[in-house]
């Protein structure tokens, strides 16, 4: 003879449900976009999402689409994240080299006081464009998960590359270069 589940059988399977319920929520509204990553690995270039954000030097505002026509190396930082210090010289090293062949860095610190990106900026004596993104819109728009993470956006606003942590000298060699052709 079988038994009918009884009452308390009936709340654990519907506590057990809601949970579930709860938690698959909670990852969907907390999963980063990969549309990004997803694009690039079947051969297609996404445009880039809008940016607009102030600079942390010199309170400009900047757009993305002000540096269209330009190869555009995106970094996503914060002055508490060591990789984030240990990137920076290449970066700053690559934003020279690759400024006359139509090449820009620009770097967007997240999730930080401007004081200690600034101080970051100053210990480092870096150059290229720095922009504020306090509250994380930018990182929510490119997906980003963790720091640092790149983008480099083609002359056409286009995704062509991601680098989920810390750049080298070879991600800049065989991506951005490339996309810089022999521009003068």
């Amino acid at each position: 003879m079988r038994r009918r589940p009884g009452l308390r059988g009936w709340l654990v399977l519907l506590a057990t449900t809601g949970v579930l319920v709860l938690l698959g929520l909670g990852l969907a509204a907390n999963h980063p976009s990969r549309g990004l990553d997803q694009a690039i690995a079947q051969g297609r270039r996404a445009l880039a999402p809008s940016v607009r954000l102030p600079s942390l030097t010199t309170g400009r505002t900047y757009t993305l689409r002000a540096f269209r026509g330009r190869v555009v190396v995106l970094n996503l930082w914060a002055s508490w994240c060591e990789p984030c210090r240990a990137e920076a010289p290449l970066l700053e090293r690559w934003s020279r080299r690759i400024a006359a062949r139509g090449g820009s860095v620009v770097g967007i610190d997240t999730f930080d006081t401007s004081s200690d990106a600034r101080s970051f900026i100053r210990q480092l004596h870096l150059t290229y464009p720095m922009l504020r993104d306090p509250s994380g819109v930018v990182k929510a728009r490119f997906g980003v998960t963790g720091f640092p993470e790149s983008f480099v956006v083609d002359r056409a606003g286009r995704v062509a590359a991601v680098a989920r942590g810390p750049v080298t000298d070879a991600f800049m060699r065989t991506t951005v270069l490339p996309l810089l052709g022999n521009r003068t």
